[in-house]
């Protein structure tokens, strides 16, 4: 990518390490604008399960892509992408730093390196593939996979019926293997040069702690009803995507009288840590010397002067 190209900043890191917080303390150092990376943050009404920012914050140091859809349409990465390229072009235009802060990495993902034209989902397709699932087994579906999808086929497990689905689906409406069309030529282009930073437990016990802190605040904070409001809307369901996230799904399924209160709260944090574990695995294979990692504990003041400091050596 082109040194000469205007800076971007990723503020990436996993679930509860400050991120929000560091990004308005940067916004007050640095003529920075905010773009909200989270696929939850996208949805109205998702306020607390998703540690969004309060009204106030937001008046203060608005954040883009956050409160742009309502929960019962999904949104997906290319949304995202297309969106976020709209507003970092508009920050570039205006003289100011887009700062992509969050914990989607599939969008950031989606963002550096771009998307492969796939098929969107088909109703029939889908509904007549788990047809033959319920009538012949999955593994029946996975075998058919491996005939025209190999290389999918040894990717995905056979035991896995969602990504199994989407790769006949893809072949079924296509014509060709998700594989190959996977492997064609991206465009990846973006306006601007990628300055990452990384906020990292040291110790993910730490990480652990603060996680199961959160959960409770938020519980305590009225997650429940808020949840509730969603669940008695009728359209709205437990299999849309702003239904399966992390928090969320768990207190769907209290409120579904799937489980009781201690239930939910034991689960909702196991898969908060189930989920920042996923974040800690993408992150990790980011290269070394194109991210800058901060332990998220570090002494109040410390993380901000750090980061300003690396800033400075990166030419922002």
């Amino acid at each position: 990518m082109p040194t000469t190209l205007p800076p971007a900043i990723f503020l990436m890191g996993p679930t509860a390490t400050g991120k929000t917080e560091l990004a308005i303390e940067l916004c007050q150092k640095l003529p920075c604008d905010i773009i909200s990376v989270d696929s939850v943050m996208v949805y109205r009404g998702l306020d607390i399960g998703s540690a969004k920012p309060d009204t106030a914050t937001l008046a203060e140091t608005p954040h883009r892509l956050i409160d742009i859809c309502d929960p019962a349409e999904p949104f997906s990465a290319a949304q995202f992408r297309t969106r976020a390229i709209e507003d970092i072009n508009d920050i570039l235009a205006r003289g100011r730093i887009p700062l992509l802060v969050g914990g989607s990495m599939l969008y950031f993902r989606a963002l550096e390196q771009g998307l492969s034209v796939l098929p969107s989902s088909d109703p029939e397709v889908r509904a007549r593939l788990e047809a033959d699932i319920n009538e012949h087994g999955l593994a029946h579906l996975h075998a058919r996979l491996a005939e025209v999808d190999p290389e999918a086929a040894a990717r995905i497990h056979v035991n896995d019926p969602q990504r199994t689905l989407r790769a006949l689906e893809v072949f079924e409406l296509t014509g060709k293997s998700m594989s190959s069309l996977l492997a064609l030529e991206i465009d990846n282009d973006l306006p601007c040069r990628l300055v990452k930073i990384v906020l990292t437990p040291a110790d993910r016990a730490q990480l652990h702690q603060r996680i199961e802190q959160r959960f409770q605040v938020m519980l305590s904070q009225g997650l429940v009803a808020e949840v509730k409001a969603l669940f008695q809307r009728d359209d709205l369901h437990a299999d849309l995507p702003a239904m399966r996230a992390v928090g969320y799904r768990q207190v769907w399924e209290y409120l579904d009288g799937q489980c009781d209160y201690d239930t939910l709260c034991e689960k909702g944090v196991i898969a908060t840590r189930q989920f920042a574990k996923r974040q800690l695995t993408w992150l990790k294979h980011q290269p070394p010397e194109a991210v800058f990692k901060l332990d998220f504990e570090e002494k109040p003041g410390q993380i901000l002067t750090q980061v300003l400091k690396y800033l400075a050596a990166s030419a922002i």
